[in-house]
């Protein structure tokens, strides 16, 4: 079955190949990390080769999300170093500028010589998948090496789940090679033994999401610094579309159109999901006649005299929401499976989501339960929902504050996940390892 596996991947790259090109040339993926994907680190990389704790978070999100963990993680092993890998460029970024990481690389491609390089070269004793990253080859590896290996804040979204009960006789031997399941909620710990976890491995830990961002005066320092080209007048409406995707834009560029024929002064701040659309967002609020500037462009300590601002810095999202009057979460209004709608909530903000949010759909329902946020099926009933919200304080602070308060009942995923941490992989547990320097 592992043979077959690592052929499917290598046809899937062949397969790939000219799109891959095509992408490596227009946006200059691929080119600089396929070495790291090949399992080739840079020579300072571990020069010493020590142990170390290995996080691998794919993405932006997985990354803030690991957040949560990462200074209690250094906290309770300070002899480990602490490693994150991650798959795409813009998660690499946003590692990069985490504290108590002491190195970032990207993930390798999930083939044996790949990952038994990357091994080698890492030695972790206990690595962590954040969220649900399956990965057969490295998995059966690191078993192999005696690698404690935990899956922390997993899902199984309802559109994987059939997939993954296809491959049910395969995947049910690559999870006895995982030490235990942090799942985010019971329906999701549910079906990670349904396709083939043991259930005394599987604990439900709850969402990290819910205490991987904290509001307050840190977000006006260092990184977060964003807020000093956002200096709104405290009369002035701003709406944010978070994390859209394409065709998702020209809805929320119709919707404001009508919002600001009854809200002339409202400022639309767009965050495109992926980096390499900045450019086309930017050319679509053009063709629909407004005064459009991208936040690297606006000047520091003033105010942005803009229709539309799009967000071409990524990272900077979160700390953002604070100048929010109301906030459209992407992802939602098209297929996509939506995003994170925990930010704004941080934040006290009355959050808009569309029918889309498979992806989250545990948290979605605990917020329309709680009548902390607003589902709409169209971008007709999009519109109706922000200019209600724009016109109505009062139900706009109702609306947020529910947020914030469901994020403050949800808290306690973080001890719970350390404490599982702890059962398989305890701190006093780690040996002879060598100490070595922090490098920030």
């Amino acid at each position: 079955m592992y043979a077959a596996y690592s052929v499917l991947i290598v046809t899937f790259v062949v397969v790939m190949s000219p799109y891959l090109a095509w992408q490596a040339i227009r946006y200059r993926k691929y080119v600089r990390n396929f070495r790291q994907r090949l399992g080739y680190l840079p020579i300072s990389f571990n020069l010493d080769g020590d142990e170390s704790i290995w996080i691998h978070a794919v993405s932006v999100g997985e990354v803030l999300t690991a957040r949560a963990l990462i200074p209690q993680l250094r906290e309770r092993y300070p002899r480990l170093r602490l490693f994150v890998s991650t798959t795409t460029m813009t998660g690499q970024q946003i590692a990069k500028t985490l504290p108590h990481v002491d190195e970032v690389f990207y993930f390798p491609f999930d083939l044996g010589f790949t990952v038994n390089r990357t091994l080698r070269l890492v030695r972790p004793k206990l690595f962590i998948m954040m969220e649900t990253e399956i990965w057969p080859n490295l998995l059966r590896a690191c078993r192999r090496e005696g690698v404690t290996t935990v899956l922390v804040n997993g899902r199984i979204s309802g559109r994987s789940y059939p997939r993954y009960r296809l491959a049910r006789p395969f995947f049910r031997r690559v999870l006895t090679n995982v030490d235990r399941f942090c799942m985010q909620g019971e329906e999701s710990a549910r079906r990670i033994v349904d396709i083939g976890a043991e259930p005394d491995r599987v604990v439900v830990t709850g969402s990290l999401k819910f205490e991987s961002l904290e509001a307050g005066p840190a977000y006006e320092r260092g990184r977060n610094r964003v807020l000093r080209y956002f200096r709104i007048g405290s009369n002035r409406p701003v709406l944010i579309a978070a994390s859209t995707h394409k065709g998702e834009e020209e809805a929320v560029f119709e919707v404001f159109q009508r919002v600001r024929a009854r809200v002339p002064d409202t400022l639309l701040i767009v965050a495109p999901r992926k980096p390499e659309r900045f450019g086309e967002v930017e050319q679509l609020a053009r063709r629909g006649g407004w005064n459009v500037a991208r936040r690297t462009e606006l000047r520091v300590d003033a105010e942005p005299r803009h229709d539309v601002v799009v967000l071409d810095v990524m990272g900077e999202l979160a700390p953002l929401y604070q100048v929010a009057t109301a906030v459209f979460v992407g992802g939602s209004l098209v297929d996509q499976g939506g995003h994170n709608i925990i930010e704004p909530a941080v934040f006290g903000k009355a959050i808009v989501f569309g029918p889309y949010m498979q992806n989250f759909a545990e948290i979605a329902r605990a917020f329309l339960d709680n009548e902390a946020a607003l589902q709409v099926r169209t971008a007709r009933e999009l519109e109706h929902a922000l200019l209600g919200l724009l016109n109505d304080p009062v139900r706009r602070a109702k609306l947020g504050a529910a947020a914030r308060a469901l994020v403050e009942a949800n808290r306690g995923a973080r001890g719970k996940t350390l404490t599982a941490i702890a059962r398989v992989f305890p701190p006093k547990d780690l040996g002879n390892v060598r100490p070595f320097r922090i490098v920030h």
